[in-house]
């Protein structure tokens, strides 16, 4: 917050982040005592808060005690404090005390002015709200606080999860579709319910929670709330409730060309730009995220999930990592979690065998002269990289926009996604996009095809075997702005619609 022009004194209610390391307040126009409870943070570590209107006497414990991580000069109304603040010494002088009929005479009025004022500040709420809730058209469960749901409630939202609610399955568990009420709202829900029996569920349920805590972005999927309780049998039950996406996932998007209404769901060329735009925003917001970058893990169509306006979402974070994450530090770990590193087809190939490895490959089957093994890269050791996540990018780009699955029989021994494309570009291929992308194209339009070759191109650079080739999460996001920036240039040029 440095720099901001901010006033006032800092609020009491930043005493309740307990997870704050530094805290950056320098070169505004703060005023008022330095507040007490920053002394007692103890997981504070930097205090920067030069060059304000701070006055009073600087604290004489906690991170005070250490000039080097409290900065206060250029503070000219602070005092006392370690002689390392060079501060000027604070007066003793106190002034005459005032009779008792005076203070408790302010006192009384003090207290009736403030229970004017909270009075006021309710009723305004109450106004306010009321008209919020009036004019909003799309209700949401997203408060200060996360609500609390109970098993009851969730068999009474999804119809006793019915098969008729459920909208799709994953690796550790199924996801149906729920009405609930949020106050006098009914909301509909995701109600992502884990298989415990499944090896590795209840890793993957904490390692869900512990990433969706942290990171808030608007191409990542919003969760609203999680139960963890008892079934009706008696057994463990847990579950995660996001906002619901009416629009399915990319997969239904890209192989079910029929909607449940009978109409055709052919995402245009400009959607599928859209979406593979929005998902690199999301990646390239989990790798940089602070104060620990997050690995996705397992990418791919499935996990993309589509909204009203069909802006993407990426979820299933059951597989993800915190970057540079000690795995073995988590209790009870799972084999079967630990080992699942994304999806055939999606994850990153594997590597040549090292002596690094070699003992970690009793599990793994080799190729006749053993100089290769069948072994992914997040395998190794468990160690999750950024690399991995671009790899399974670049595969969702080809198949954006070439309407094949990495894992589609075509492709046999050494042919996989990324070489056909590359082939097919280099021999200029006319057959290589997806057919019913192509049956909406313009005749003639090389612009159209020209758009389609440069994302293909990005693709195949993001997919390179390689980790250290593939090409940054960053600059894929940046070059495909600008082809679709000079794509709904040219629609507009010539008053199509974008």
């Amino acid at each position: 917050m440095e720099g901001n022009l901010l006033q006032g004194t800092i609020p009491a209610s930043m005493s309740q982040m307990k997870g704050l390391l530094v805290l950056d307040v320098s070169r505004n126009n703060l005023s008022g005592d330095i507040p007490v409870f920053l002394a007692d943070m103890h997981g504070l570590v930097t205090l920067n808060m030069p060059f304000n209107n701070f006055e009073g006497e600087v604290p004489k414990r906690g991170l005070f005690l250490n000039a080097s991580a409290a900065l206060i000069e250029g503070n000219y109304g602070l005092c006392g404090g370690i002689p390392q603040f060079n501060s000027h010494t604070c007066s003793n002088h106190t002034p005459k005390k005032w009779s008792h009929k005076l203070v408790m005479l302010i006192s009384v009025g003090s207290a009736v002015f403030c229970i004017i004022l909270v009075l006021f500040a309710l009723f305004a709420r109450r106004k306010l709200r009321t008209k919020f809730t009036k004019t909003r058209q799309v209700p949401s469960l997203h408060s200060g606080q996360h609500m609390r749901v109970t098993y009851a409630e969730l068999v009474r939202a999804t119809s006793g999860f019915a098969s008729e609610s459920l909208v799709g399955r994953g690796s550790f568990g199924s996801v149906y579709k729920g009405t609930m009420m949020n106050g006098d709202q009914e909301v509909i829900v995701a109600v992502k319910v884990l298989n415990l029996q499944q090896r590795g569920a209840s890793q993957s349920f904490v390692a869900e929670c512990e990433t969706l805590r942290c990171i808030r972005h608007r191409n990542l999927v919003k969760i609203l709330t999680v139960c963890s309780s008892i079934d009706f049998r008696g057994l463990d039950f847990k579950a995660l409730i996001f906002e619901f996406m009416p629009n399915g996932n990319l997969d239904q998007k890209l192989h079910s060309r029929l909607l449940e209404d009978g109409r055709h769901g052919v995402l245009s060329l400009t959607q599928r730009i859209d979406i593979a735009i929005d998902v690199a925003s999301a990646l390239e917001y989990l790798h940089h995220n602070k104060p620990v970058p997050i690995v996705h893990c397992d990418l791919k169509p499935s996990n993309i999930l589509l909204d009203n306006d069909k802006v993407a979402h990426v979820g299933d974070f059951g597989l993800a990592r915190f970057l540079h994450q000690d795995d073995t530090s988590l209790p009870e770990i799972s084999s079967g979690w630990a080992t699942r590193m994304g999806t055939i087809g999606y994850a990153a190939p594997g590597l040549p065998l090292t002596t690094d490895v070699h003992l970690l490959c009793t599990n793994f089957s080799f190729e006749t002269n053993f100089t290769y093994i069948s072994f992914p890269e997040y395998g190794q050791g468990n160690e999750a990289s950024v690399y991995g996540d671009t790899y399974s990018y670049g595969i969702l780009l080809l198949e954006l926009l070439t309407g094949k699955r990495p894992t589609d029989g075509e492709f046999l021994q050494d042919l996989n996604l990324h070489s056909y494309v590359e082939i097919a570009l280099r021999d200029q291929a006319t057959n290589l996009v997806d057919l019913c992308l192509l049956s909406s194209l313009e005749e003639g339009t090389k612009m159209r095809a020209a758009c389609i070759n440069s994302v293909l191109h990005i693709g195949i650079l993001c997919s390179k075997e390689l980790p250290t080739d593939r090409m940054q999460i960053g600059d894929a996001t940046r070059e495909l702005l600008a082809i679709r920036d000079k794509y709904r240039m040219h629609l507009l040029s010539k008053g199509g619609s974008i």
